[in-house]
């Protein structure tokens, strides 16, 4: 819609004498938009266009309910998709996504991932969903080639309990990874270089485990979580696309998540949407990219049946180096101290 004062503009110019064309180079109009607000008298107006009903409107008043029960979190679009899609949307992914920025902006952060080779590493965390009296949280392991992977709902993250999810998700991917990297947590590491310099002071029991099944414990950096991105990637996967959908559901039945019923569908969703979606980073369906790394991992072994009641997580006051750590190490550059720190 042009101006009142483009308008009037118009009209000026016009009894000054000059021609439709000449006023239309002038305003930088059309000759038949001159035209036609010279015949008009007062403001000028559009027509009210009519609304046209999209496909998407009739699941809008659901989409703003579910949206609400979801606050503070934000339901990831493809969530939301298929929720609609079993009452009968048939529309796309693209107006849903602009429908729901208009009600809640999501804003997607773009992490640059390092790739392993097939078998070579398994990325492990824990990711706290509740504290207090019914405390929840996940046991979250993801293979870095194939990007399978695997949950586990637990009561506490104790070390058994760390223990036996390991062996769940070494069963789940039909083998074991050469190698698993850890953040600094205690039932992994107690003392980072107690011996030297990348020679870490392990849980006994944490390690004994690894020793059984023939597996190496690796730790990031401190304040380095995201060298394991790859799961830290999945965890908020995990959240906004499992969580917080089942949550808020059983929240509006007056329900609370417990760990018998996360843990039934949490396995049906690895199955049916997680790990059989197209990967963003690989563009490749991670059971698929499975089926090529399961050939790589080390066969499974007997159950571990060590005594974990010895590992206790408690500082001693003092830690003596071995006989054979030199008193006075040798200085070296500072280039080989920074390539050792980030090869440990």
């Amino acid at each position: 819609m042009i101006q009142w004062e483009q308008t009037m503009e118009i009209k000026i110019l016009r009894r000054q004498g000059k021609s439709l064309r000449r006023i239309a180079h002038e305003v930088g109009m059309a000759v038949n938009t001159v035209r036609k607000y010279l015949q008009h008298e007062g403001r000028p107006f559009y027509k009210k266009r009519k609304t046209v009903e999209t496909k998407l409107d009739p699941y809008k008043p659901y989409l703003q309910e579910r949206v609400k029960q979801a606050r503070p979190f934000c339901l990831p679009a493809t969530v939301l998709l298929r929720e609609i899609r079993d009452q009968g949307y048939r529309g796309g992914v693209t107006q849903l996504r602009l429908y729901l920025n208009s009600l809640t902006p999501v804003v997607c952060e773009e992490v640059v991932r390092f790739e392993t080779e097939p078998g070579a590493q398994m990325q492990m965390d824990w990711i706290e969903f509740r504290k207090g009296k019914n405390p929840l949280s996940a046991f979250v392991a993801t293979l870095g080639y194939s990007r399978v992977s695997y949950v586990c709902f637990v009561e506490n993250e104790k070390l058994s309990t760390l223990l036996q999810c390991h062996e769940d998700a070494f069963d789940y991917f039909g083998g074991i990874p050469s190698q698993a990297l850890y953040d600094n947590m205690k039932t992994v590491i107690l003392a980072r270089d107690a011996y030297g310099l990348g020679k870490h002071r392990f849980n006994s029991g944490m390690l004994d485990f690894a020793k059984h099944h023939g597996f190496q414990l690796k730790v990031c950096r401190p304040y380095r979580a995201k060298t394991k991105g790859k799961v830290e990637r999945f965890n908020r996967y995990l959240r906004y696309s499992f969580y917080n959908p089942l949550a808020s559901r059983l929240k509006s039945a007056g329900l609370t998540l417990d760990v018998q019923t996360a843990n039934m569908e949490v396995l049906k969703w690895l199955k049916e949407t997680a790990n059989q979606r197209v990967h963003g980073t690989t563009k490749e369906v991670p059971l698929e990219r499975l089926e090529r790394e399961r050939s790589t991992l080390q066969p499974l072994g007997l159950p571990y049946r060590g005594d974990v009641s010895l590992a206790r997580c408690v500082k001693e006051p003092e830690i003596k180096a071995p006989e054979w750590a030199p008193h006075n190490p040798l200085q070296h550059p500072l280039p080989v101290y920074d390539r050792i720190l980030e090869a440990a």
